[in-house]
C-alpha cells in the first residue's frame, strides 16, 4: 500500500515561471540584437547564447536567484540576479579572450545585450513583486488564519506571519485545548503574540462555518495522535489544513527532504554539499588551490628551507587529523617543533611553548605552517574554506565534552574558516573557547554559499594569517 505523492514545494511552479521568463528574455533580447544589427542570427550567436544561459543558470543556482523563500526584500532578489549577470559577462569575455573569438562578435551587438539583458531582468521582476500590490485595493480580503496550538512552533509561525510582506493572510489568533492559566504556566503569557480564542472544537465551527480559510496545527510531535484526530475533524470542512512540525527543536544542520519511492523523510543532520553544489566547492578548492600554489611557490622554498636549517629533523610533519565523514586523514604542515605528538595524547602549542623553535614560532604566527595544506585541497582531502581540523585526540577528548561536536565532520575540514577569521584561531586552553570555535563551524556549514566562502579567504588575506592565540 502506497503513502500517497510525494509532497511538492509550495511555489515550485512560480518559479518554473521566473525560469521560463528569464530564458526568453536572456534569448529574445540577443535574437533581436543581433538581427537588427547584422540582419541575420549567426551560428557563432547561437553559441554564447548557450553559454550565456548555461552561465546564468549555474550562477543563479549558486547566489539563490530562484530561492525565493530565502529573500527577505526586494533589493536582495534584484541584488542577485544582478551578480548573476555580471557572471555571465565575465565568463563570456574570459572564454571569449581564452579561445581567442572575441574579434568575431560585433561588439555593439555584446555591448548592447550586456548592458539591456540585466535592465529588463530586474524591471519585469519588480513588476512582479510590486505590481500586485499595488494593485490590489486597500480594502482587499484577506484570507483568515487560526494556529491550532499555543506551542513554540506555533509562536514562531504567528511572528512569521505577521512580519511576512508577502503573504496575504489575516491571523486571528491561536485555539488549544488547555486552559489559560495552563498555558501561561508552560509558554509564559507574554510569548503569546496574539490571545487564546478559544479550544479546538471553536476552531473546528469556524472552519466548517467558512469564516477561516486556513488552519495551521502547529502540535508538538508526540500529539501525533491528538494531530490524527484534529486533521479527520478538519476533513468535514473546506479549510486548508496546513501540519507545522516543530523540527526546529532539533538544531536542524543543512536539512532536506528526501523521496524514498512515495515516502518523505526529512534529514536533520546533513551536509550542504550534495550533487550540484558540491561540484561548485570541488571547483572552487582545485582552481583557488593551483592559483595560490602557483603564486607561493617561492614563499614554500624559503620556508622550507628556513625549516631544514634552524632545527634537525623532517621539514613537513604529517599529523593525523579527522577529515568528512569523521574518517581519518593525514594534514601536511611545516615542522615548526622539535617535538612532534601524533599519538592518543597531543598537547595544544601555548604561549612561550619550548617545543617551538625560534624559527617555527615565527611561521605559526604567520600561519606559513599551514600552507603545504593547500596540497591536502588539491587531492580532496580538505578545502580552503571549512572547520579547521584537529589532531585525532583532541577529537576524542572533545566530542564527550561538547554538544554537537562531531557534526563539524558534516563538511570537509579547511585552511580557513568562519571561526578563524572570528577571532577563534590558535590555542583553545577552555572548554569555552571551543564551544565558541565549534558554534562558529556550525553556523559555516548551516549557511554556506559560495558567497560565504568569498567572503571569508578575503578577510583570511587581511585578517586571519596572524593571531594574537597563534602560538
Amino acid at each position: 500500500m502506497g503513502y500517497g505523492n510525494p509532497i511538492k514545494h509550495h511555489g515550485e511552479e512560480s518559479v518554473l515561471i521566473y525560469r521560463v521568463v528569464d530564458i526568453f528574455i536572456i534569448c529574445s533580447l540577443l535574437f533581436v540584437t543581433t538581427f537588427s544589427y547584422v540582419g541575420t542570427f549567426p551560428a557563432l550567436y547561437q553559441l554564447i547564447l548557450c553559454v550565456v544561459v548555461i552561465a546564468y543558470f549555474f550562477a543563479a543556482e549558486i547566489s539563490g536567484v530562484y530561492h525565493t523563500h530565502k529573500h527577505t526584500s526586494l533589493k536582495q532578489v534584484l541584488l542577485t540576479v544582478l551578480a548573476s549577470w555580471f557572471i555571465c559577462i565575465a565568463l563570456s569575455l574570459v572564454l571569449g579572450f581564452f579561445f581567442k573569438i572575441s574579434e568575431s562578435y560585433s561588439r555593439v551587438v555584446l555591448g548592447v545585450w550586456f548592458a539591456i539583458t540585466p535592465f529588463v531582468l530586474i524591471s519585469w521582476r519588480w513588476c512582479a513583486f510590486v505590481l500586485p500590490k499595488r494593485l490590489r485595493p486597500k480594502d482587499c480580503y484577506k484570507d483568515k488564519s487560526i494556529i491550532i496550538g499555543a506551542t513554540p512552533a506555533g509562536i514562531i509561525l504567528a511572528q512569521e506571519l505577521r512580519n511576512s510582506k508577502h503573504i496575504n493572510e489575516n491571523l486571528l489568533g491561536f485555539y488549544d485545548d488547555r486552559t489559560p492559566e495552563r498555558i501561561e504556566k508552560t509558554m509564559g503569557a507574554s510569548e503569546l503574540p496574539l490571545n487564546m480564542k478559544g479550544n479546538i472544537d471553536d476552531a473546528l465551527l469556524l472552519a466548517q462555518h467558512h469564516s477561516v480559510k486556513n488552519v495551521y496545527v502547529a502540535l508538538p510531535m508526540e500529539a501525533a495522535k491528538r494531530i490524527k484526530q484534529i486533521l479527520n475533524a478538519f476533513s468535514n470542512s473546506n479549510a486548508h489544513v496546513h501540519v507545522v512540525p516543530d523540527f526546529f527543536t532539533f538544531d536542524l544542520m543543512h536539512s532536506r527532504w528526501k523521496n524514498i519511492g512515495n515516502m518523505m523523510t526529512l534529514s536533520v543532520h546533513d551536509t550542504p554539499f550534495r550533487g550540484f553544489t558540491s561540484m561548485i566547492k570541488r571547483f572552487e578548492d582545485v582552481l583557488l588551490s593551483l592559483v595560490i600554489i602557483a603564486l607561493i611557490s617561492p614563499v614554500l622554498l624559503v620556508v622550507a628551507i628556513g625549516v631544514k636549517l634552524s632545527s634537525p629533523g623532517p621539514v613537513i610533519f604529517k599529523q593525523d587529523r579527522y577529515g568528512l565523514d569523521g574518517r581519518p586523514i593525514k594534514v601536511w604542515k611545516f615542522r615548526s617543533m622539535s617535538a612532534t605528538d601524533n599519538g592518543s595524547v597531543v598537547k595544544q602549542a601555548t604561549k612561550n611553548d619550548p617545543r617551538i623553535t625560534k624559527f617555527g614560532a615565527f611561521i605559526r604566527r604567520t600561519s606559513l605552517d599551514e600552507l603545504p595544506q593547500f596540497f591536502n585541497v588539491l587531492t580532496g582531502q580538505m578545502s580552503i574554506v571549512g572547520p579547521r581540523p584537529h589532531a585525532v585526540a583532541h577529537n576524542e577528548e572533545y566530542r564527550g565534552l561538547i554538544d554537537k561536536y562531531m557534526l563539524r565532520h558534516q563538511v570537509k575540514p579547511g585552511i580557513t574558516g568562519w571561526a578563524q577569521i572570528n577571532g577563534y584561531r590558535g590555542e583553545t586552553d577552555t572548554i569555552d573557547k571551543m564551544e565558541k570555535r565549534v558554534e562558529y563551524d556550525l553556523t559555516y556549514i548551516q549557511n554556506w554559499t559560495l558567497w560565504l566562502d568569498i567572503k571569508i579567504v578575503y578577510l583570511t588575506i587581511f585578517k586571519g594569517f596572524t593571531g594574537k592565540t597563534a602560538y
